[in-house]
C-alpha cells in the first residue's frame, strides 16, 4: 500500500500538536483525521475507519488508556493499530497502555522525521505480519484445543470464542507457528515490534501474562533467561 492508502486518526487535546503532526503526515501523503478528546476520537474512528490511531495519554473527559480500551472493545477495531503519544516515560504508564491494547508508544516532543519513521515502521510491520501469516495453508489454525482464526483475529477454545488485541494475537500466532521451539526475547521483539521500534523491557512479559490469562497458563512456558515456547497440551 502507498502512503495515500493509509488513514491515520490523531487524538490530542492540544491543537498545536494536532496541527503539527497532521501537517507532517499529510505532507507524506497520508489521509488524516483529528480529534480533541477520547469521546470525539471514538466517534471519528467509526466514520473514518483508520488504519492507525495515534492517541495522547493525558486528556480531559476520557484519557487515552480508557479510550484505547473502548476502541478495542468495538469488533471493527480489533486489528486497528494504536500508538500512544505521551510526554510521560514511566514504565508503569507504558505497561498500562500495552495492557489496554496499544501496539506502540511514541514519546513527545518528537522530531518530524523520527515521527514519520515510527509511523512507517508500524504500518510496515503490520503489513509484514499479514504477509507472514499468509504462509499458513488455512485461515483457521488448530493446535490442541485452541483454534486461531487469522482473518477475524479470533480464538476458539473449548467452544468459547473471543478476540485478542493485535499484538497479543501476533505473539500467539508466532509461538504456535513452531510449537516447542524456544523463541528468544530478541526474536520476539524483532518479529512482533520490528527492529526500529523501541519498547520497554517488560513489554513482552505483559503480553505473555495477558495471553496466559486468556488461554491458560500451561500453554506458554517460560525458559528462564532465554524466552518462551508454546506447548501443545491436550
Amino acid at each position: 500500500m502507498e502512503s495515500s492508502d493509509y488513514k491515520i486518526l490523531l487524538v490530542d487535546d492540544e491543537s498545536d500538536i494536532l496541527e503539527f503532526l497532521s501537517y507532517n503526515l499529510k505532507k507524506e501523503g497520508f489521509q488524516v483525521a483529528t480529534a480533541g478528546n477520547g469521546i470525539e476520537a471514538i466517534e471519528k474512528a467509526k466514520k473514518f475507519h483508520p488504519h492507525l490511531i495515534i492517541l495522547d495519554v493525558m486528556m480531559p473527559e476520557m484519557d487515552g488508556i480508557e479510550t484505547c480500551e473502548k476502541i478495542r472493545s468495538i469488533p471493527d477495531f480489533q486489528d486497528v493499530l494504536i500508538s500512544f503519544l505521551t510526554a510521560r516515560g514511566e514504565d508503569y504508564s507504558q505497561i498500562a497502555g500495552f495492557e489496554a491494547g496499544a501496539d506502540d508508544y511514541i514519546n513527545k516532543p518528537i522530531k518530524p522525521k523520527v515521527f514519520i519513521s515510527r509511523v512507517n515502521a508500524l504500518l510496515k510491520r503490520a503489513g509484514r505480519i499479514a504477509d507472514d501469516t499468509s504462509n499458513f495453508n488455512s485461515q483457521i489454525i488448530t493446535i490442541g484445543n485452541i483454534s486461531i482464526d487469522r482473518e477475524r483475529y479470533l480464538i476458539i477454545q473449548n467452544e468459547r470464542e473471543f478476540s485478542l488485541p493485535r499484538k497479543e494475537f501476533e505473539l500467539l500466532l508466532l509461538l504456535v507457528s513452531r510449537p516447542q521451539k524456544v523463541f528468544t526475547r530478541d526474536e520476539i521483539y524483532v518479529a512482533i515490534w520490528g527492529e526500529k521500534i523501541i519498547v520497554g523491557d517488560r513489554t513482552i512479559d505483559v503480553h505473555i501474562r495477558k495471553l496466559r490469562e486468556k488461554i491458560g497458563e500451561r500453554f506458554i512456558q517460560t525458559i528462564k533467561g532465554v524466552g518462551y515456547k508454546f506447548v501443545d497440551v491436550d
